[in-house]
């Protein structure tokens, strides 16, 4: 029993050196091992600049913007503040650094809501939801963020070098959205669920009506309602795409389809359908 208590006891005191040892080593480090903060070397703002503008004419991006940070960062108030954000948006935008040129483009639109480059910077941030736009199975928020932005470039200036870009562009952000809304459709079509089809192909017609998808979509509404029965407005919707797109190959298999039952594209005044796309 005695030696047992000794061991014990023995066996704390080891433990408790240990901890000591520990502690002592620690505050040793903390002493005389500690590496000390070096201040950041203040540059010129103009050398900042100037770095900056060398590197962009390089297309060294990445080095143009660790130039313009430290600008930011050293001298927030110069007079290349406003020169420095603009050339931030384009720099993250040509090395696809898309997520960043956007927030570069929302700071230096807040910054300068006057500026006479507001035109150029959201033909930038419209261009970087653009780039991003993926597949038609996937979601298409970028498709409405790069619409809403082009069509906020369109309207405030519509003469801008940059609008007629912002169109052309705008024209295949709609084809995406339109071509998702025909995925889904297409998916309830294949199921049986022709109600909810239906609506998909309706948002086409309605929403997107310089798509290319416009021609399947009326076709796929004189598909959809004849599965459900609905011979008026399968009739309407065949009616409308051959009034619209008389040469149209959709337009030959609405008429094929309508004439497997006795039936032949007319327009039913009561339906909605009736005056879309007309004239």
């Amino acid at each position: 029993m005695i030696h047992t208590g000794f061991g014990a006891t023995a066996s704390r005191l080891v433990r408790v050196a240990s901890v000591v040892l520990v502690i002592a080593t620690i505050s040793a480090c903390s002493m005389f091992g500690q590496a000390k903060i070096k201040d950041e070397e203040i540059i010129p703002a103009d050398t900042l600049y100037q770095t900056a503008l060398s590197d962009m004419d390089k297309m060294n991006y990445n080095h143009a913007l660790d130039s313009l940070k430290k600008l930011e960062r050293q001298h927030p108030y110069s007079e290349f503040n406003e020169k420095a954000k603009l050339m931030e948006v384009y720099a993250n935008y040509r090395i696809s650094k898309f997520d960043e040129a956007i927030l570069a483009a929302d700071r230096y639109m807040a910054l300068f809501p006057s500026s006479d480059e507001m035109a150029y910077v959201l033909f930038l941030k419209g261009t970087s939801y653009f780039a991003q736009i993926a597949d038609i199975t996937r979601d298409q928020q970028l498709s409405q963020d790069a619409i809403s932005t082009y069509t906020l470039l369109i309207t405030n200036y519509p003469k801008s070098d940059y609008a007629k870009d912002a169109r052309d562009k705008m024209v295949i952000a709609v084809d995406q959205l339109a071509g998702k809304e025909m995925s889904v459709g297409r998916y309830y079509a294949g199921n049986g669920q022709y109600a909810a089809a239906i609506n998909r192909f309706r948002t086409v017609v309605d929403k997107y009506q310089t798509s290319t998808h416009i021609e399947e979509a009326l076709f796929r509404l004189t598909e959809s309602n004849l599965a459900l029965g609905l011979t008026n407005e399968a009739q309407t919707a065949a009616a409308v795409l051959g009034h619209n797109y008389p040469s149209s190959d959709w337009y030959k298999e609405a008429i094929d389809l309508l004439q497997r039952v006795g039936l032949e594209p007319k327009v039913n005044s009561a339906s909605s359908l009736a005056t879309s796309l007309q004239g």
